[in-house]
């Protein structure tokens, strides 16, 4: 009898992949919204990388908790 719920080899490393790809983002947007607000003093354009590093942060949340283990 097969377990629907029973998490295989398979399905760890498909949904691993994608965690990387997202703290990468994090870590570039909130470099690039550090840079560009301190050495060029574009407060619009440092505002728009922050808001999406605040995206790649929610986007790890979220992953966070739809793949840990109950």
């Amino acid at each position: 009898m097969n377990d629907q719920y029973r998490i295989t080899d398979e399905e760890k490393t498909s949904r691993g992949a994608l965690r990387p790809l997202l703290w990468l983002g994090l870590v570039l947007s909130a470099a690039a919204n550090a840079v560009i607000s301190s050495a060029f003093g574009r407060p619009v354009v440092a505002s728009a990388f922050g808001a999406v590093a605040l995206a790649f942060g929610a986007a790890l949340i979220v992953h966070h908790y739809r793949t840990r283990a109950h």
